[in-house]
């Protein structure tokens, strides 16, 4: 703890009257520079609704030796306070609304080669559907593996470097607590910024489960069937053709080979 939390703590209400008029100053300060704020906007209560952001937020609540922080984290969030975020490989970057404008940068260690080998290989073994992830969509199996506490993509305690422009010392202040509650929020519309975070390319994973399937199903199935193919490449491929009768499929008869007759006393033998 340090004297930064015992100051007098905003409401709710002065949260947001305050960093809506700290966001119309960075965007006055942002439009100089030819950029655009992306700010973080959380409608309600709830600050992640997906499977990708809910399990971010979960992992973030396991690191106990921040949790007396996120309660403000999650306040400053929820009020508007994250006025810019920006994820990239290995770095997060925010602007966060407080008695000023504070900037956040969080550094996050890439994933070691092995590890992502290990995962690669786990979510290969579980691909519920192979036209899933050509759509760039996974099965739940595959996001389980890939968000599981220790074993998946979220960074450890020890592999996360944070930094706040605030007077407060400590390692996480509710301003970098917000914007990691950001990130959830954020991987609600984009999850795979959460491989792009982790500096791993999630297209590996594509052609990982395109191995495996070839080899289950064996060289034979040659085609997808036509709604696979119109839900790949989403498009409508409308009603397939009727298939064609079997007079249809026979030859015409100037292609075929004369008949010929011959009589055997009373019946009539075609050959």
């Amino acid at each position: 703890m340090s004297w930064w939390d015992y100051a007098p703590k905003p409401s709710a209400s002065e949260v947001r009257r305050r960093s809506a008029r700290e966001g119309q100053r960075l965007a006055k300060r942002f439009g100089k520079a030819g950029r655009t704020a992306s700010a973080v906007v959380i409608d309600g209560r709830t600050i992640a609704r997906t499977f990708w952001g809910r399990a971010w937020c979960v992992n973030l609540e396991s690191y106990r030796d921040y949790e007396y922080r996120l309660p403000r984290g999650r306040s400053y969030v929820r009020n508007g306070a994250v006025l810019d975020l920006d994820i990239g490989p290995g770095t997060i970057a925010a602007v966060v609304s407080g008695t000023s404008l504070y900037d956040v940068e969080i550094k996050i260690k890439p994933v070691a080669a092995a590890h992502w080998t290990r995962i690669k290989t786990q979510c290969a073994g579980q691909i519920g559907s192979l036209i899933e992830l050509l759509e760039g969509r996974l099965s739940d199996r595959v996001m389980q593996i890939i968000t599981q506490p220790e074993q998946g993509l979220f960074p450890k305690p020890a592999e996360i470097e944070m930094t706040c422009s605030c007077p407060d010392w400590a390692t996480m202040c509710k301003h970098v607590a917000a914007a990691m509650y950001g990130v959830g929020a954020r991987f609600d519309r984009q999850p795979e910024l959460l491989f792009t975070l982790r500096k791993v390319d999630h297209e590996e994973l594509i052609a990982q489960a395109t191995t495996v399937e070839v080899s289950r199903r064996g060289s034979n199935r040659k085609t997808l069937a036509r709604e696979e193919l119109g839900s790949v490449f989403g498009i409508d491929l409308g009603e397939a053709p009727p298939a064609p009768s079997a007079r249809a499929k026979q030859a015409p008869r100037s292609a075929r080979s004369p008949i010929r007759v011959k009589k055997r006393g009373r019946k009539t033998v075609r050959s």
